[in-house]
């Protein structure tokens, strides 16, 4: 650090020494106030400062071509005046960014992260499609409070959709903003879904009857949506989860061992779809698309469908099951296979689960069922044993009638 008494003869001669890029001159009798004299000739003055976390910073004042020695110095004291009140100059001479449109932010920043380690990214830009950015899309970040937040939840209660679902749209939301505060974007002072919720998931238990079973399946032949209505009867009569099925390619399928393979599961591990012969007769009616690998593609993307719910929606309603969710055909699966005697652990097998208490949950034992078990109880007491009612073996491939 050279230090000199700046004069305007001093501004007029300074020049940097051969084999250095600049070189800084500080005024020995304005304290922090500099001149900077570079190679390519050009000159600029310069306050130093200390701001109020005390880090040193430096602020431009102009190049000496342009500013006197006087003016550079009047506006130098401002500059170190500003500092000490506490008001950083540097602040000011750069423009506060102006917060992003939420839209903007979610395409810029929440997808591209979700993306990069979430294998479900794609349904929570889906949900924030369908049911965050109608509402808050093109607010801003600052403008967005718990009354903008209480729009979309009135709005998805309005539209029939469950506690669990509104909740799911609300963490998702509550964790962009927890990222926008802490990647420091302009406007994400506050998350307005902090604490917010609906109310607790209400867990419910719902299995198919045969009589349901049967009302179903007639509403899916009939539907004229036939690459969704073909895709939902694979759901019920596999027990598969959505996406192993939504996303299924016809490579994935070995018609041999009647499996259909899925490479990544929820477990994060592959496994392989077990095909009974109902199944395998939906997959052999189906006809495959030149140059296309899904088995159930969009007839507008040539993709697979994020969302089976609008086409779902409407035939659960034509079958009189408006409250039945697609995720329920899963727990009716396995409750049709525990009712006829199949064991938990190749339930367990079949559905996919590493946990056997996970299998516990999806397990369901028909009134009827139970009822003939405690009537075993009769032949040891001297009366006849109970047979097992025929309605209480019916299964879902039994309920299947090949088109």
């Amino acid at each position: 650090m050279t230090q000199v008494r700046i004069t305007a003869a001093v501004v007029r001669s300074a020049q940097c020494p051969p084999g250095r890029a600049k070189l800084d001159l500080f005024d020995l009798g304005q304290s922090g106030f500099m001149l900077e004299v570079r190679r390519s000739a050009g000159k600029t003055f310069y306050q130093r400062y200390r701001d109020h976390s005390g880090r040193e910073r430096q602020f431009k004042i102009g190049p000496a071509e342009t500013l006197s020695l006087p003016q550079a110095r009047k506006k130098a004291r401002t500059v170190l005046s500003k500092a000490i009140l506490g008001d950083d100059p540097s602040n000011r001479n750069t423009p506060a960014r102006q917060p992003p449109y939420f839209e903007d932010f979610v395409a810029g920043h929440y997808v591209p992260n979700v993306k990069s380690f979430k294998r479900s990214w794609r349904t929570d830009e889906s949900l924030l499609r369908m049911h965050a950015l109608p509402v808050i899309g093109r607010l801003r970040l600052d403008q967005i409070d718990t009354a903008a937040i209480a729009a979309i939840v009135l709005r998805m209660q309005e539209a029939g959709y469950s506690r669990s679902t509104i909740n799911r749209v609300l963490a998702i939301v509550r964790r962009a903003f927890n990222l926008a505060r802490k990647w420091r974007i302009p406007g994400a002072r506050n998350n307005p879904v902090s604490g917010l919720t609906v109310g607790p998931d209400v867990l419910r238990t719902r299995y198919l009857t045969a009589n349901e079973t049967q009302r179903l399946i007639q509403c899916i032949r009939e539907d004229s949506n036939r690459v969704a209505a073909d895709a939902i009867l694979l759901l019920l009569l596999t027990g598969a989860r959505r996406n192993e099925i939504s996303q299924a390619k016809w490579e994935y399928v070995n018609w041999d061992r009647k499996t259909l393979l899925v490479p990544l599961s929820k477990t994060g591990r592959p496994r392989s779809i077990v095909l009974n012969d109902s199944a395998l007769a939906v997959l052999k009616s189906i006809k495959a698309l030149p140059d296309n690998p899904y088995v159930f593609p969009s007839p507008i993307t040539g993709r697979p469908c994020p969302s089976l719910f609008f086409p779902w929606d409407r035939i659960r309603r034509r079958a009189d099951l408006p409250t039945l969710r697609l995720h329920d055909l899963r727990h009716s699966f396995a409750s049709f296979l525990v009712n006829r005697g199949v064991s938990l652990y190749i339930v367990q097998q079949l559905l996919g689960h590493l946990n056997f208490r996970t299998t516990q949950r999806y397990s369901h034992v028909m009134p009827q069922v139970l009822a003939s078990a405690a009537n075993m109880l009769d032949g040891l007491l001297g009366s006849g044993p109970t047979a097992v009612p025929a309605s209480a073996e019916t299964s879902i491939t039994d309920a299947y009638v090949s088109p």
